[in-house]
């Protein structure tokens, strides 16, 4: 090892849901929307004077976060936007968690967790999760340097009802608690309401998911007046345009179309609904998911065979070679289409090989 290599922060990266470069696929690997973003966005992009692109954006991004505010019934100066969720999770780790105690999640959520806090240095302790790849919301109450929880967990697509959010931030009440949730609008009731009520509260959501616009990278942050303060203190002393003007052009208009989006994530939801029985008579078991996605496993046939399967025949799922998840896929819920073709196949693929369709 040359001297200067020992300098070199080296961390093992989040890796994302394979990208593919064909067209011709059914990507149900990424928890992408399905449907397109509200129309609204797209006018507004068309309108938007384009000689704008020569200046900064508004580095406070105000009217995104008004507009956000606004949808949310809360004050302007409790919401935080950045480049995507991940952007704003990443803040949070950085302004929040620098104690010597170690900050507490789930050994099964998202997986940019432990990266972020191995990048950031940041002490940390993974709970497991019970048999049912559930929360133990007694498991939390220990001394920590934070709290995160992934509500609707990743991968597992589990809901925690507000009781037991609730019953974690009251033992945590010396340490910040942040309430990731990027899947509540597919059948969870939010954490904001609490914001009044718990002044260490972080709620984190995206427009990646419920908006359809995971390609502008939209994150937001819900707290109190100081703490978003603070987040704001971290982010001008990291890069102080890093939302570009085009997100906050059509972030602004699409936020505000909430009938829009009511209107398909029922139809992702009742799509999801529909395919669960089918799913279980060929062999798949699975616990209610209250997100975008299934989280499966089947009684035969291993899921890292059925991955490889799949992707052959051009179908994309994700699959995690993790310890307690390897024999499970995460299946995004697409279009009707989308679904009767991945059923079809299964339903030819497990027939072939003997299974139990």
């Amino acid at each position: 090892m040359k001297t200067w290599e020992a300098n070199i922060r080296k961390v093992t990266p989040y890796i994302p849901g394979e990208q593919p470069r064909s067209a011709n696929v059914i990507k149900l690997n990424a928890n992408e929307n399905p449907y397109p973003p509200s129309p609204k966005a797209g006018e507004a992009l068309r309108e938007m004077d384009p000689s704008l692109l020569r200046k900064y954006p508004d580095p406070a991004c105000t009217g995104l976060r008004e507009a956000i505010a606004q949808t949310e019934g809360l004050p302007t100066d409790r919401v935080f936007v950045g480049v995507g969720s991940d952007d704003v999770l990443a803040m949070c780790f950085l302004t929040f968690f620098n104690s010597e105690k170690p900050i507490l999640f789930p050994d099964i959520t998202y997986s940019f967790y432990d990266v972020w806090a191995e990048l950031f240095r940041i002490p940390y302790r993974q709970i497991p999760l019970d048999d049912d790849f559930q929360i133990r919301p007694g498991d939390y109450e220990i001394p920590n340097g934070g709290v995160v929880i992934a509500n609707p967990n990743a991968p597992t697509g589990q809901l925690l009802p507000l009781s037991v959010i609730r019953r974690i931030l009251s033992a945590n009440q010396d340490s910040i608690v942040i309430v990731d949730e990027a899947y509540i609008d597919f059948g969870g009731e939010s954490a904001v309401p609490l914001l009044e009520e718990f002044e260490n509260l972080v709620i984190v959501q995206t427009f990646s998911k419920y908006r359809s616009m995971a390609g502008l990278r939209i994150g937001v942050a819900f707290a109190s007046e100081y703490l978003i303060r603070c987040l704001n203190d971290v982010k001008f002393s990291f890069n102080s345009f890093t939302m570009n003007l085009p997100s906050l052009v059509a972030g602004t208009a699409a936020v505000l179309d909430q009938a829009y989006y009511r209107e398909t994530v029922s139809k992702i939801i009742a799509t999801r609904e529909r395919i669960g029985e089918p799913l279980r008579r060929l062999g798949f078991s699975f616990h209610k998911s209250s997100t975008n996605f299934l989280f499966v496993t089947h009684n035969s046939c291993p899921a890292a065979e059925l991955f490889e399967a799949l992707k052959q025949a051009g179908i994309y799922v994700r699959y995690f070679k993790k310890p307690r998840i390897a024999n499970y896929l995460r299946i995004t819920i697409g279009t009707d289409e989308e679904m009767d073709a991945l059923l079809a196949f299964l339903q030819t693929y497990l027939s072939d090989r003997g299974g139990e369709a």
